[in-house]
């Protein structure tokens, strides 16, 4: 099974991804993971720490001659802004912590944010020791380790990409046909938007937003192609995949809601409006020789993929720094007091599509070393070539 592991705070020297049981003889280098840290750091509406943090990663270990081998797999990302924050988040006790708070203490809890919730578990005084890790900076390094769970995805033919398709108000048409390259035609556009009209207006509402102080959400789509019908499995609740997906979608910050294909609007439709009827379909080995007429399960049927594209939409809510801050408590004397204003994005939508694509590849890069197992990519390859050799031998 795969694993990851991340450790690090905003403002602290560094960020740590491990990944552990990916296959050995991976092509792996460092590009396509800083390629993906990239991605994560565009869209309109982002705040100076984008202009601040160029993202790189340095493989510490399990990758070597530019393939994996089979050890866990170790990156570090340096934080530029260290270098300012060193006096506050040093990890040493400091003569002056004796006369009080350190500098940017943090006692006008926000609401929405992980502030008071996390002193009042973790018995602390200042928030800053809650917000560093709560902080969305900490998705930098789950995007590192989903971008390898992509390359192995890739091997086998599987392809990640999202677009968003919902912000502030403002809905964006979904193309009838898909670009061939999801993510290129994406990443085109300002707000990774494939409505070139929408996107305008949204513009407009995030410049409406910044300079009333506020914050917006929206809804990204990840669609991933290339699945082999039978990833995840009915038999047990933890392996599902449509579960899987939902509780790695809900663990993003600020992510409030997950739809797999239709969603929610299934519930309000009857049956023949709901289910795919399927035709015969020579031709198509990964989806059993199967056509699903239409996709509104959007890839999955009783906690397994189908073989047709994967829909998973993800909805975030609005950040939860504002800068014309909400009515708060001060947790330091008791009294009313306006939230505190942290450097923050008016929006961070778009990043937020590349953030699901890596949790997407990861949840299922681990269902397919789970099915199809392998110490190496070469193992792993032909047990995926017999058991497609097997849907081939099944419909002859």
């Amino acid at each position: 099974m795969l694993r990851f592991t991340t450790a690090g705070e905003s403002h602290g020297p560094a960020l740590v991804s491990v990944l552990e049981g990916m296959p050995a003889g991976v092509p792996l280098l460092a590009a396509d993971v800083d390629l993906e840290l990239a991605r994560r750091q565009q869209g309109y509406g982002r705040g100076r720490r984008m202009q601040i943090e160029t993202d790189r990663i340095e493989f510490l270990s399990g990758v070597r001659a530019g393939e994996t081998l089979g050890s866990p797999i170790s990156m570090l990302i340096r934080n530029s802004d260290w270098k300012n924050w060193m006096e506050i988040m040093d990890p040493a006790p400091r003569a002056e912590d004796v006369d009080g708070p350190r500098k940017r203490h943090v006692t006008r809890v926000r609401p929405g944010h992980a502030d008071l919730t996390g002193i009042l578990k973790y018995d602390r005084s200042d928030a800053r020791d809650i917000l560093e890790r709560a902080s969305a900076r900490e998705t930098t390094a789950r995007v590192a380790a989903g971008a390898i769970c992509r390359v192995l995805l890739r091997e086998v033919g599987v392809h990640v990409g999202s677009h968003l398709v919902h912000l502030g108000g403002i809905d964006a048409e979904r193309p009838a046909t898909m670009p061939a390259d999801l993510n290129a035609a994406a990443d085109a556009s300002q707000l990774r938007t494939l409505d070139a009209n929408a996107e305008a207006r949204m513009i407009e509402r995030i410049d409406a937003a910044k300079k009333e102080g506020n914050t917006l959400g929206g809804i990204c789509e990840v669609v991933v192609t290339g699945l082999p019908v039978g990833l995840g499995s009915h038999v047990s609740w933890d392996r599902r995949i449509d579960g899987r997906l939902g509780q790695a979608m809900l663990s993003i910050p600020a992510v409030k809601g997950v739809e797999i294909g239709m969603g929610f609007e299934t519930a309000r439709r009857t049956g023949a409006e709901v289910h795919d009827e399927m035709e015969a379909a020579r031709g198509r080995t990964r989806a059993g020789h199967v056509r699903r007429r239409t996709n509104r399960a959007g890839g999955t049927e009783g906690g397994m993929t189908t073989g047709e594209d994967l829909i998973v939409r993800v909805a975030m809510k609005p950040i939860s720094t504002l800068m014309r801050p909400l009515d708060t408590v001060d947790v330091a004397t008791g009294k009313a007091a306006s939230a505190v204003a942290e450097r923050s994005d008016v929006t961070a939508v778009p990043a937020m599509g590349v953030i699901a694509e890596a949790m997407a590849a990861f949840v299922l890069a681990d269902a397919l070393v789970e099915k199809f197992g392998g110490d190496s990519l070469t193992e792993l390859q032909r047990n995926v070539s017999a058991y497609l050799a097997r849907l081939d031998e099944r419909v002859e």
